[in-house]
């Protein structure tokens, strides 16, 4: 498993808010270790037993706090993130329609902190068996040794549904997030995957829009020993439209399906024409 095990002990930043409170109970209940909450003016009470601290810092003195999930509105996102990043090793930023300026802003102070955002625009991490910090469906997953990354939440639903149904389970899944600017990248993941002593094959799940696909294709090309199957939204997009991801938007003749696909066919990775035919692609490799 990747980013989430058990020495993983997250905060919850907003967690008084209906976002933050309603997940909170779900990651609880799948046994995620949630040690603490923030909301400023809501410090001394306590959510479903888990304390409410006014601020990270105060969390971080009280607990063993070491990574967050913020389910913060995107005019406060930019702050949020920053708290977090300040003091803890992982932030996972879950807040949709966060201004550009505002996460390059976010990303360059975690390269100068060293940590690990994952977002935003994510539905987060989830590693079966261990526990989620996200907002994804638990009952599709299960555990197995099979990696997914995606910059779409839906389509990681679907494609690990249709492989937990097909006897297939996941070691981590993860929602790398839909926006132009994001923390951490495809190869990022896919190098943690290559070292994952639980993870025997990977599905990368991509879109049109931007070159982010191109580029893991030439890292699994060159650096993957671990088997790769893929499959791309997007396919009948027309060119200038974005589709559903502020990131999703073709621009001349690059960030296209048929771009991708090339890109990765080169690298010997086999994409699936729909969701549906991943399960029959990765059977060939495992």
């Amino acid at each position: 498993m990747i980013f989430l095990d058990k020495n993983t002990k997250c905060l919850v930043q907003g967690i008084t808010g209906k976002q933050g409170s309603f997940h909170t109970e779900q990651m609880l209940n799948y046994d995620t270790c949630i040690e603490a909450g923030v909301t400023p003016g809501k410090g001394g009470q306590d959510f479903l037993g888990v304390p409410i601290f006014n601020s990270i810092g105060e969390a971080v003195e009280e607990t063993d706090v070491n990574s967050s999930i913020i389910f913060v509105p995107a005019k406060f996102a930019k702050d949020a993130a920053f708290e977090s990043i300040r003091y803890l090793d992982m932030v996972i930023i879950i807040s949709e329609h966060i201004p550009v300026h505002d996460s390059m802003d976010i990303m360059a102070y975690a390269n100068q902190m060293d940590t690990t955002v994952i977002g935003p625009n994510t539905p987060g991490v989830i590693s079966p068996g261990v526990g989620k910090l996200g907002i994804m469906p638990t009952h599709i997953f299960d555990e197995g040794n099979v990696g997914v990354i995606s910059r779409s939440g839906t389509l990681t639903y679907e494609i690990a549904s249709e492989l937990t149904r097909a006897g297939i389970g996941q070691s981590t899944c993860v929602g790398i997030g839909g926006d132009p600017v994001i923390g951490t990248n495809y190869i990022d993941v896919l190098k943690r995957f290559e070292a994952d002593d639980d993870t025997e094959a990977i599905v990368l799940i991509g879109e049109i829009g931007g070159n982010a696909e191109e580029k893991a294709a030439e890292f699994i090309k060159d650096e993957m020993t671990k088997p790769v199957v893929s499959y791309i939204a997007g396919r009948t997009a027309p060119p200038g439209k974005r589709m559903g991801h502020a990131g999703a938007i073709i621009q001349g003749n690059s960030g296209t399906v048929a771009s991708k696909t090339e890109a990765l066919n080169n690298a010997g990775v086999e994409v699936a024409k729909m969701p549906s035919e991943v399960v029959k692609l990765l059977k060939k490799e495992i």
